[in-house]
Parts: C-alpha cells; structure tokens; sequence
C-alpha cells in the first residue's frame, strides 16, 4: 500500500468560480490544487462576449492569492443570437479556449441558453473551422422527459445528429452521467470526449435521500443509479484518453441549498484532487489516476501537459462543516468526514 502519491500537477476541465466575494472565496481552492482551469461561463449576465470574458479573467487572476500560478482557461455562453463573428475574435483573444452550450433551462443561470441547437448552427461552424472545442451539457430540458432520462435523451436526438452535423468540430460532453453517455463517447468519432466529476464517481442517486432529503447531494445533471456510476467509475479508471478530469465543482451558499427550491450544484474545489484519489483508490487503480488528471484533458485541448508535479500522503483529514462564501456559509462535499489523502504542505 503506498503512502505517498506524485503527480503530474493536474487541469480542472470544468468549473464553476462566480464572481465578485463569493469567486474571492473559492478560486484558492482550485488554484491550489490544479495548474489550469476551463471556467464556466454561466454568470448573471452571462459571460457572451470575448470582451467580457477578457474581463472575467482578469478578475480571476486578481483572487489568485500571491505565489500559486493558475491560469484560468475562458469560455463563452453560447445563445440563440451569438453572431459568428464572434467566435473569430474570441480565436484572436488566445484566453478563450471553446463556447458552452446549455439548453435553456438546464442548469444554474441557464435562462438564456440555447433554445434550439439549428439556431446556432452557422457559429458552430464557425468553431469548427478556428478550432474552437465545444462543451456541453447534455440534457433535454422539456418537462415531460424524466430527469433521470434528459441525459440519454439529449444523446439521441441532439449530440448525436450534431457531430455527424459538424465532422471537425471537438465537443466535449460535460459531466457524463449514465452508462449510455460512456458508451456513446466510446463509439462516437475522434474529437468527442467527456469530464466525469468526483460526486458521480463517488455516489449514486440512493445519497440524495439517505436518511431524508440531502440538497447538498442535488446536482444537474442529477446523480444516476449504481449501475451508471460503475460505467463511470471503469470509465475513468480505464486509461481511456476520451475521458479526463471535470470537476464541475458548483459553489452555492447554504441558504439557497437549504430551501423550498434548493440549487443544484455541489461544492468540490477544496478538496477537487483528493476525492478524485479517493475514487480511484476505492476502484485499485491509482497507478492511472495521473493520466486521467492530467495528460488526457491537456491532450485533447491541444496544450502542452503541465510540468511541474504535486504530492499527497495519505493522511486523514476532515473538511470544515463550512466555508465563508462572500457574507454566506459554503457547505462543501465530505463537510466533516473524514478524507484519507491530503495535499503535501496543507497541515
């Protein structure tokens, strides 16, 4: 049994930071942990244009705490009227690294998303031909589709038509969830690829409602069944270049989790590389854990894999029941459990 465990230091290819207190709050977090990260572009308003995510990303770098070196890796929101030309100055821009599809609805501050995916159609295109990498989330947002099935549904009559649609375009399928996705990644085209997050390797749908109802479990896309995460897990720790490291680490404060009409989204930053061990411990497959974390995700964006490394000891330790979150309370995953790995130097 190893103690001590080196890795390349490893990108977070999905994450969510906010803005203003509450980004102050939590981009130590990830900025201790990972080299680079993909940004979600989902703000109120959201982030449209290259010119506001030029300004996002400055804001960003100002809340990276003196001596950690992070680089925060831009997205665009893509919407219904996003005019193509767009997409050539975020191109020329160099911090901007793809455009995010919600449809409208899906998600936290989804609300102008795309309301049908023929509407963007030219700008895809455009991204196609400057190499701009898509993210999406994939779920069907009509009411009358199961939650547990948008995911799957998404898959059949959005993801799958587009990258037959768009042959060059490189999509990266967010935060899979379900045995389908896995598979549907598997056999798609080369350029498609997915993130797979810590909490859907971790658990299954059963931890929402262990002992009552737990909104710090409620995330979108929702938690699936056993069988799902076993296909994630096997996924992950395959050694297949397809799938990387997304942490999709969601802070929301305690109040808004904590009510009639909680939000969805879980807190994973602060311990966004040891749960990942965790998971991959639990699954005896340690060895590939760096591949996954940090060769595969940079591979695919065509960016150099990082060179420095990071250490952790296996070393138990326990996450605080909260964090200060911008005047607010921050419940984060594991909040007083124990972890059985920690970063080297965090004492």
């Amino acid at each position: 049994m190893t103690d001590i465990l080196t890795l390349r230091r490893p990108d977070d290819w999905h994450v969510h930071l906010r803005d203003g207190e509450t980004m102050r709050a939590v981009v130590p977090h990830t900025a201790r942990r990972f080299a680079r990260a993909v940004v979600m572009p989902n703000l109120k308003p959201p982030v449209t244009t290259t010119a506001l995510a030029g300004e996002y990303r400055r804001r960003i770098l100002d809340a990276v705490p003196t001596g950690m070196t992070f680089e925060p890796l831009m997205t665009l929101y893509l919407t219904d009227n996003m005019p193509p030309d767009e997409i050539d100055r975020a191109k020329a821009a160099g911090y901007v690294i793809g455009c995010k599809l919600y449809p409208a609805g899906a998600t936290t501050n989804s609300d102008s998303g795309v309301t049908d995916i023929a509407r963007i159609d030219r700008v895809l295109a455009r991204m196609a031909e400057l190499d701009l990498v898509l993210q999406i989330h994939g779920e069907v947002t009509e009411e009358h589709v199961d939650v547990f099935e948008r995911e799957q549904r998404f898959i059949d009559t959005v993801l799958a038509p587009l990258i037959v649609r768009h042959p060059r375009l490189r999509v990266v399928f967010e935060h899979i969830t379900t045995r389908a996705a896995v598979e549907f990644v598997r056999d798609a085209r080369a350029g498609v690829a997915a993130t797979i997050t810590p909490q859907h390797l971790l658990f299954n749908r059963n931890e929402i409602f262990r002992g009552g109802i737990r909104p710090h479990f409620y995330c979108l896309p929702i938690l699936k069944t056993e069988t799902d995460r076993d296909a994630l897990v096997a996924a992950a720790t395959g050694g297949d270049p397809r799938f990387f490291l997304g942490t999709d680490s969601a802070p929301h404060a305690r109040h808004t989790k904590e009510n009639a009409c909680g939000c969805a989204g879980m807190y994973s930053a602060h311990a966004g590389l040891e749960l990942y061990v965790e998971a991959f411990e639990r699954a005896g497959a340690l060895e590939r854990l760096e591949g996954f974390a940090a060769h595969y995700g940079a591979d695919f964006y065509r960016l150099p894999r990082n060179t420095e490394t990071v250490t952790l000891r296996r070393r138990e330790w326990r996450p605080p029941l909260t964090y200060a979150f911008g005047g607010a309370e921050l419940v984060p995953m594991f909040a007083g459990e124990p972890l059985r790995w920690s970063l080297e130097g965090d004492e």
